[in-house]
């Protein structure tokens, strides 16, 4: 049944998107690097993408036109410090503009420092396993705090690092470094890199335990270095948390899974100021490892069962473990039939409304995603996007569920000016 609940008058109603998914031509960074290489994992590169570089000023006045009060979107660390130690101006100055569109148009602007992609150099020097990633990634914060701070609303430190320990229990990056060198894509990185295939240690892709710390080290160092710029901007980072069941035979791995994945990283978030969640649905796991999707379920673009209201299980373990506040940073529908979104929608922001009505403190609601975009590995065929896009043309259509979710917005929340610190 449909709650109609009273949201706070200051939750975010948002669409998100991501640089390199989005801007097009990132070419310094490590994924444009992989998606060229032999044996590549990625269906086809990012190419042009959406040209949201150019066009983020009719992007961000079409997101707020619909009826949206925050706008989640990614700095690209490969365009603000394209080599190491040297820092682009006029990046960085980019990114103020962009972040001026926001205000501009009264969108609270919600920012990524880190969303998977990362500067090519970083791959050489040991990626998210290499000792001197965590100094590295703090002091490009630091850098992009001091020259736009001031305009960012919400701060959100690293996108997703749980996210290689789900795929490895799919069966997908779980090689041990000193395996790297068999995996035709690690090979030929680390050859054109100089490098040894051990090191070749991807966001994405590294699920190591010196993984983990390094990530956490990481987040831990960019936190201080956004707090020592302005202590009260409100900063996590955001988690990719599924709705962690079993079927007979499959408790133990789920469990497993469950540890790895949503419990740790939750509990690591304990002492920051929020933590993102970011939930598409259930990952069921029986006695041969991920269960087959139940018969006659419907299913996404990638075959996987569509769920809803998995996100009112993760808020609740968020809440139960992390124990502050939380913010829904993504969730969305891959489909080609944008009525299923609008269910999806509907069902997922109710899931939000039975978390608020018993008293757990969410402040926001963040859709994945803006745009049809680039979907990483996937290439441009998964349709997340509230808002097509012809990229022959680069014409931006918003779909009903644009509507749908933007009216929600206006109906529950005032528009909300916000406010340069």
């Amino acid at each position: 049944m449909t709650t109609t609940p009273t949201f706070p008058e200051s939750f975010l109603w948002g669409v998100a998107s991501a640089g390199h998914q989005v801007e097009g031509n990132n070419v310094n960074s490590d994924v444009w690097f992989l998606e060229h290489l032999p044996g590549t994992m990625f269906s086809e590169p990012s190419g042009d993408a959406l040209d949201h570089y150019h066009r983020y000023r009719e992007d961000i006045a079409l997101i707020a036109s619909l009826g949206f009060t925050s706008y989640r979107f990614s700095l690209e660390w490969a365009r603000v410090e394209p080599e190491e130690g040297l820092f682009s101006q006029a990046e960085l100055n980019h990114y103020r503009r962009v972040l001026e569109a926001c205000h501009e148009h009264g969108l609270t602007p919600v920012v990524t420092f880190h969303h998977f992609t990362s500067p090519r150099w970083l791959l050489a020097v040991g990626g998210w396993e290499g000792p001197r990633t965590a100094e590295l990634f703090a002091r490009y914060c630091d850098r992009v705090m001091a020259h736009l701070g001031d305009l960012i609303g919400v701060a959100c430190t690293l996108n997703e690092p749980n996210l290689p320990w789900l795929l490895k229990s799919f069966g997908i990056g779980r090689e041990a470094p000193e395996n790297r060198g068999s995996v035709p894509v690690w090979a030929a990185a680390a050859e054109r890199l100089g490098v040894d295939p051990s090191t070749v240690a991807p966001f994405q892709f590294s699920s190591t335990e010196a993984g983990f710390d390094v990530k956490l080290a990481a987040h831990h160092a960019a936190t201080a270095a956004i707090k020592a710029r302005r202590p009260e901007l409100p900063v996590g980072w955001t988690l990719a948390n599924s709705d962690i069941q079993s079927i007979d035979g499959g408790s133990d791995t789920a469990d497993q899974v469950r540890r790895d994945v949503n419990e740790r990283f939750l509990e690591a978030s304990r002492g920051d100021d929020f933590v993102g969640i970011q939930t598409y649905g259930r990952t069921v796991y029986g006695p041969d490892g991920l269960a087959p999707v139940p018969e006659g379920a419907a299913t996404n673009q990638m075959g996987e069962e569509i769920y809803p209201q998995a996100l009112g299980t993760t808020i609740r373990e968020a809440h139960r473990i992390a124990g502050i506040p939380v913010i829904v940073t993504e969730n969305g529908l891959a489909t080609e039939d944008d009525s299923q979104r609008v269910d999806y929608l509907r069902a997922a922001v109710d899931s939000v409304a039975s978390c608020l009505a018993d008293g757990i403190d969410v402040r926001g609601y963040i859709a994945w995603t803006a745009f049809d975009n680039y979907e990483w590995v996937f290439g441009y065929r998964p349709k997340f996007g509230l808002i097509a896009v012809d990229r022959t043309t680069q014409e931006r259509t918003p779909k009903e569920s644009a509507h749908f979710l933007g009216n929600l917005a206006s109906n529950h929340s005032p528009k909300l000016v916000t406010q340069r610190a």
